[in-house]
C-alpha cells in the first residue's frame, strides 16, 4: 500500500474543537499521571520527578519514577535475551506491529493531543501535528522495513552468487526530546524496533507522560515487553545507556552540547569491546532565512513570523536569524515589528494562540538574558505582548543592529526571539550563513529562479525551504536532518533512514561446484 501522510485536524470546525476540549477536560481529571519504569513487563513505581504544565507550573501533569543503574542493567539484560527472537520474526511481522501501533495512536489522537498541550504547552494545531507525525513514522518505516528486507541487487556474473542483506545492530538506546514528545520519540523508537533491534527509551524529563502513552501503544500492538523498555529520568540515565558496553546504537535528538558529549562517549573504544557504538544524532541549528531584494514580503513576513514564533520558537528548525537585502531591510523590519503586536501570547489550550509559554523557568531565564545582553550591547529590541502571568512566557522579540558575531546572532536560542540583519546581497547572506558551524534548516525568499538555483547549490543546510516557512517537515515529503554540527544528515522520515539501525552483510558464493555431497 502506498504511504500517505495522516491528515491534520480541521480546527476551524466547531465539533473538532469541542472534541479536543472534552479530551483535555477528561485528561485534567486524571492528573497527575503515574509514569513508572517499565522493564520486561514489570512496572516499578517510586515517583520522584514531576513534569508540570509550562503555562501553569503549579499543575503537575505526570509523576515519574526515575530509572536507577539497576533498572538500566535489568532493561539491558532483558533486551539481550529477547532481541534475537524479535529479530527472527522477520520484517513483515514487525512492520505489522508498527501498523497496529499507528492505528492505536489514531484512535487515541484527541487524548494524545491534549496530553501534548498540557505537558509541553504545544498549541492544539502543533500538538495534533505531533501525533500525526508519529503515525506517519510508524506507517512509513513499516513499509520501508519490508523493502529493506529484500536486500540489494548486486551483479551476478556466471558461476557466482552475490547477496547483500541487512541485520539489526542489537540494542538501541533512544534519547528523545520534549519539544516533539510523541513524534520524535516514536520515530527513533520505531526505526530501531522495525529493523529488529531492542529499544530502551529514555524520554526527556519534561515529557514522561507522553512517552508512557507511546510505549503503551507499542506494547499493546505487539512489541514484546522485554524488547521495549521505558526508563524515565534526567541526563544521568541517558549517560548510563550511552556508555554501557552492551548498547550497540544510540539514537539521539537534542541540544548540540549533549549530542557532542554522546559522540565523544560513544567514540571511546575499550579493549574488551566487540563493536563500535553507532550514533544517529540530530542536534539543532541556527536557522537563517535569506530575503532577496525582489522577495514578496506579503509571503515572507508571515512565513518568518510563523517560523520564528510558532510554538514559541521551540523547534530545532525554527528561524532565529533573518539575512535580508539592505534595499528592503527597513521595510521588512517595519512590517515584522508591526506584526509583533498582533501575535496572541497565551496559554497553549487557547485556540488560535501564536506564542505559548516556553517549556520551563530555565528556558525563560536564558532567553531573557540573551535579549538583555543584546540590548546592553547596543542592539534595538522590539517586543510583543508579555503574555499572562503565572507561566513561563517570553514575549515575541525582534532584534536589529546586533553584532553578527554576538551570541544572539550565532547561537541556537530555542525561543521566540529573531535577529534581523541587513546584507548587501544574497551572496553576502550565503557567506554569513556559511560561517556557522551548524546547518540544519534554512529558507530563501526570491522570485528569481537563478538565485534559487545558486543558493540551493551553495548553502550547507540539510533542509532548505524556498518561498515558504521553514518548519513543519513532513514524513516522506521533506526527509529531515542536518549537516555539520547539526547532526549526521540522517534524514528522518525519508529513504535510507532505517539503514542507520542495521549492519550490511555480503555473501559471495562460487556456484561452479566440483562434485556433490553424498
Amino acid at each position: 500500500m502506498t504511504f500517505a501522510n495522516e491528515p491534520i485536524l480541521e480546527l476551524r470546525r466547531a465539533w473538532v474543537r469541542d472534541g479536543l476540549r472534552d479530551a483535555l477536560t477528561a485528561l485534567d481529571r486524571e492528573l497527575p499521571l503515574d509514569v513508572p519504569v517499565l522493564v520486561d513487563g514489570d512496572a516499578r513505581r517510586a515517583p520522584s520527578l514531576d513534569s508540570t504544565d509550562p503555562g501553569r507550573p503549579d499543575r503537575v501533569v505526570a509523576r515519574a519514577t526515575v530509572a536507577t543503574a539497576r533498572d538500566v542493567e535489568a532493561a539491558i539484560a532483558a533486551a539481550r535475551r529477547a532481541q534475537p527472537d524479535w529479530a527472527a520474526r522477520g520484517a513483515r511481522e514487525r512492520a505489522d506491529v508498527l501498523v497496529r501501533a499507528a492505528a492505536l495512536l489514531r484512535d487515541r489522537r484527541p487524548q494524545l493531543t491534549a496530553l501534548a498541550v498540557r505537558e509541553c504547552a504545544k498549541p492544539w494545531a502543533e500538538a495534533d501535528a505531533d501525533v500525526c507525525e508519529a503515525i506517519d513514522f510508524l506507517e512509513y518505516y513499516a513499509r520501508d522495513a519490508v523493502a529493506l528486507d529484500q536486500g540489494e541487487d548486486l551483479l551476478q556474473p556466471p558461476g557466482e552468487r552475490n547477496a547483500m542483506t541487512y541485520r539489526p545492530r542489537g540494542i538501541a538506546a533512544v534519547i528523545a526530546p520534549w519539544n516533539f514528545p510523541i513524534a520524535i520519540a516514536c520515530g527513533m523508537t520505531a526505526g530501531a524496533l522495525v529493523t529488529g533491534n531492542a529499544a530502551l527509551l529514555k524520554p526527556a524529563e519534561q515529557s514522561p507522560g507522553c512517552a508512557l502513552e507511546l510505549v503503551r501503544a507499542l506494547h499493546e500492538a505487539g512489541v514484546p515487553p522485554a524488547v521495549l523498555a521505558l526508563l524515565p529520568g534526567e541526563g544521568d540515565v541517558g549517560a548510563a545507556l550511552v556508555r554501557h558496553p552492551a548498547v550497540h546504537l544510540v539514537a539521539f535528538t537534542g541540544s548540540s552540547a549533549v549530542g557532542r558529549e554522546i559522540l565523544r562517549e560513544a567514540g571511546t573504544v575499550r579493549d574488551e569491546d566487540l563493536h563500535l557504538t553507532h550514533v544517529v544524532a540530530e542536534m539543532g541549528g541556527k536557522n537563517c532565512i535569506i530575503v532577496d531584494a525582489d522577495a514578496d514580503l506579503d509571503d515572507a513576513v508571515p512565513a518568518i513570523a510563523y517560523s520564528a514564533f510558532g510554538f514559541a520558537g521551540q523547534k530545532c528548525s525554527a528561524c532565529s536569524r533573518v539575512l535580508v537585502h539592505e534595499g528592503i531591510a527597513d521595510t521588512l523590519v517595519e512590517r515584522l515589528g508591526g506584526l509583533l503586536g498582533t501575535l496572541v501570547v497565551d496559554q497553549a489550550e487557547r485556540f488560535g494562540v501564536d506564542v505559548p509559554p516556553v517549556i520551563e523557568a530555565a528556558s525563560q531565564e536564558r532567553l531573557e538574558r540573551h535579549v538583555a545582553a543584546a540590548a546592553q550591547a547596543g542592539a534595538t529590541v522590539r517586543r510583543g505582548a508579555a503574555g499572562p502571568g503565572g507561566g513561563w512566557f517570553v514575549a515575541p522579540t525582534l532584534i536589529t543592529g546586533a553584532d553578527p558575531m554576538s551570541p544572539v546572532a550565532r547561537e541556537e536560542l530555542f525561543g521566540p526571539v529573531v535577529v534581523v540583519e541587513a546584507v548587501p546581497s544574497v551572496d553576502a547572506a550565503c557567506d554569513a550563513l556559511d560561517t556557522l558551524p551548524v546547518a540544519l534548516t534554512g529558507g530563501l525568499f526570491s522570485r528569481n529562479p537563478d538565485v534559487v538555483r545558486r543558493v540551493s547549490a551553495r548553502v550547507p543546510v540539510g533542509n532548505l525551504y524556498v518561498n515558504r516557512h521553514i518548519t513543519g517537515a513532513m514524513v516522506g515529503r521533506q526527509p529531515f536532518g542536518g549537516n555539520r554540527l547539526s547532526g549526521a544528515g540522517t534524514k528522518a522520515g525519508g529513504p535510507g533512514y532505517l539503514r542507520h539501525f542495521v549492519e550490511s552483510y555480503v555473501v559471495c558464493e562460487n556456484t561452479m561446484r566440483h562434485g556433490l555431497v553424498v
